[in-house]
């Protein structure tokens, strides 16, 4: 049987030659912690090579990402399905093996890390959803839901901004099965991180309620073991494990410097580095006693087969229970919920309610959320702005934590803590989780939604203060260029309703979404209903469609979103009392409109009719795509100003005269 030193030799060998071989990579990482690896590996962690995504695996994540040979290395040695022909691709096109590892690419790979700080914030989301996960369906006896998170950090996730929200919401929240270990090895890209981070990082994170297990040698499996052990035994506290190692461990020449950080070590050194370690093996050669000694096939299986036994014993006794909790886990939403939105969308069109769209936006959670108790909501300490809460949701935080199994989560002011909390949630399994701040502080959020677009994971967004017509708060908080940066990020699919039907269809439709997230654009001001037909209700699905018509070609047409509809709208009757033939275009979400066929396009924004205007509280640029250089954009390319919010509407020009005005202009050029 190979020594711990020997197979740990295994993964720094992999990485030296990944990385040599695509000229390009980061060799030191994988080396200085893979003696860590081997043990996590290979003594605690209960995962299944044969099926990746069983359900109550523990979580491993790479949070600094930029060291992925470890976790290729890793997957490949222990039975997945990741060849040795995709570790020899590493970096290069199409291969399963990215230069940092990418959801969705090889299999075992629990989520996209790079951005630094955002995996251990990932990992908090996913120790959250197993404990209320494990608090909503174990019962005595029958502890379908109970596995760990580990976690590998080092000096820059622990820089990142958003390792300190993350991990004091953990520490608060006593997330006792997330185990970190923090790659304490002093170096980064500019060199010894002592001249720029000098934090006493242990006495951080036992400020924020963790354990902490401090000066571990990281090349000391004995050590590790131990300090894992010490991790486990405490129930009630996340743990940090403080590892001290050597970047590059093994390359007599470079390690423990910043040479070894971000580039091939060289042919001459990874030589000498296997002399040091006594690797006696070519390139990617990895004998079969190395294999044998990493294979978790076997142990895999028998550990799924266990869960499978527990979890027939569980269905027999509650079998309510179990159905739904495999329904969850599935990610499919209830039978009857597609009937049950449509049916309150009716509702909603039939009660013609002058309503803000954040306050629709809890009367339509209000009616879909005791349906989906899979809903996992929260905001960055706007609850009562942003109005995601419904009646019948239970606090997670309130009154003392005691409420685990509850469905509410109040991240504090945390924005870009909650957008990657709230990855780690859905990727964890079991949730759809939705979180709310204001628009203008999605650019605090803004990298951890753009990972869930990368992903493709379904987490909403509920972004109220749409608009200058927020109002007295001022420039600070009125969104100005935030709707079309965010309409940028490709696969989100961003939402700005014109009323509540559009709220309550934008919310079913980013319930029913599969393959992304979605964000919702709500106002603060009151909006008055729209009149439609039943046909232009189901259009809305459709990304934009013809809400007023002249009833033959038109002459000219108007584009808005939001709160400019209902101007719009008007607009369009006092033209036609003039005899002017001119169509109006509710464009609640671009996105999902841009991706439609050419003939639905065509039928809504017919290209010979060039006069066009679109209307929209916020920059223009994005709009002239589907205005052209004729057309004119009624929006905001400056900041706004602290006064009522009806008054700047006005002072801006979002008023139906100016775009009576402007569809004149456009119908004179």
């Amino acid at each position: 049987m190979p020594s711990r030193r020997e197979l740990a030799n295994a993964v720094r060998a992999l990485a030296m030659d990944g990385v040599q071989k695509a000229k390009s990579g980061h060799p030191g990482m994988p080396m200085g912690m893979a003696d860590i690896a081997e043990v996590l590996w290979n003594d605690y962690l209960r995962h299944n090579p044969k099926n990746p995504k069983w359900a109550n695996r523990d979580r491993f994540v790479l949070s600094n990402g930029h060291g992925s040979m470890l976790l290729y290395a890793l997957l490949h040695l222990s039975g997945y399905d990741l060849s040795m022909e995709e570790l020899k691709n590493f970096r290069q096109l199409h291969s399963m093996t990215p230069g940092h590892p990418e959801y969705g690419f090889a299999p075992g790979v629990e989520t996209t890390t790079g951005p630094l700080g955002q995996g251990i914030a990932n990992a908090v989301g996913m120790a959250l959803a197993e404990k209320v996960l494990a608090a909503q369906f174990n019962r005595d006896g029958h502890d379908v839901i109970d596995h760990y998170t580990y976690v590998f950090l080092g000096d820059g996730c622990m820089m990142e901004g958003v390792s300190h929200e993350a991990c004091a919401l953990a520490g608060t929240l006593k997330l006792g099965k997330l185990i970190a270990f923090w790659d304490d090895n002093g170096i980064s890209i500019d060199g010894e991180v002592e001249g720029w981070f000098t934090d006493d990082t242990a006495k951080r994170f036992e400020a924020y309620g963790w354990h902490v297990v401090p000066g571990v040698d990281g090349h000391n499996p004995d050590q590790i073991k131990a300090a894992i052990e010490e991790a486990r035994s405490v129930k009630d506290k996340p743990s940090l494990i403080c590892c001290k190692t050597i970047i590059g461990y093994g390359a007599p020449n470079k390690q423990g410097k910043e040479e070894c950080h971000g580039a091939p070590l060289g042919e001459d050194e990874i030589a000498l580095a296997r002399e040091v370690l006594g690797w006696k093996y070519q390139p990617f050669e990895i004998p079969q006693e190395i294999y044998a000694g990493w294979d978790a096939r076997a142990k895999g299986a028998a550990w799924e087969r266990e869960w499978q036994d527990k979890l027939a014993a569980y269905r027999a006794q509650y079998p309510e229970l179990a159905a739904e909790l495999e329904r969850r886990l599935r990610g499919e939403l209830p039978a009857d919920f597609l009937q049950i939105a449509q049916d309150f969308i009716r509702a909603v069109d039939a009660k013609k309610e002058k309503v803000a769209t954040r306050k629709a936006s809890q009367n339509t959670l209000d009616a879909y959320a005791p349906h989906l108790p899979e809903l996992l909501g929260g905001s960055a300490d706007l609850t009562g702005s942003n109005l995601t809460n419904w009646k019948g949701c239970k606090s997670l935080n309130y009154p003392d934590r005691s409420h685990i199994d509850g469905n509410y989560l109040h991240y504090g002011v945390r924005e870009f803590g909650m957008a990657a909390i709230m990855n780690g949630i859905y990727l964890h399994g079991g949730f759809r989780p939705f979180g709310g701040t204001f628009e203008i502080f999605s650019d605090y959020a803004r990298n951890g939604i753009r990972l869930s677009a990368l992903m493709k994971l379904p987490v909403i967004y509920v972004l109220t203060h749409d608009s200058i017509g927020l109002g007295e708060d001022g420039p600070t908080h009125q969104p100005v260029e935030q709707h079309w940066s965010l309409r940028l990020i490709p696969n989100l699919h961003f939402w700005r309703p014109a009323d509540a039907v559009e709220t309550a269809v934008a919310w079913r439709d980013a319930l029913c979404r599969t393959d992304g997230p979605s964000a919702l654009a709500l106002s603060r001001q009151n909006l008055p209903h729209l009149e439609r037909t039943p046909e232009q209700i189901q259009a809305i699905s459709r990304g934009a469609y013809v809400i007023w018509d002249c009833g033959g070609r038109p002459e000219a047409i108007v584009i808005a979103t939001g709160s400019e509809v209902h101007l719009a709208v008007e607009a369009a009757k006092l033209l036609q009392a003039e005899g002017r033939r001119v169509r109006v275009v509710s464009m609640p979400c671009e996105d999902i409109f841009a991706a439609q066929d050419l003939a639905y396009k065509e039928g809504v924004l017919p290209s010979d009719v060039t006069a066009r205007v679109a209307v929209e509280a916020g920059a223009t640029d994005g709009w002239y795509k589907y205005v052209g250089l004729n057309g004119k954009v009624i929006g905001l390319d400056r900041f706004g100003e602290s006064a009522p919010g009806d008054l700047l509407m006005k002072e801006f020009g979002f008023t139906v005269d100016n775009v009576v005005q402007a569809v004149r202009e456009v119908l004179t050029r």
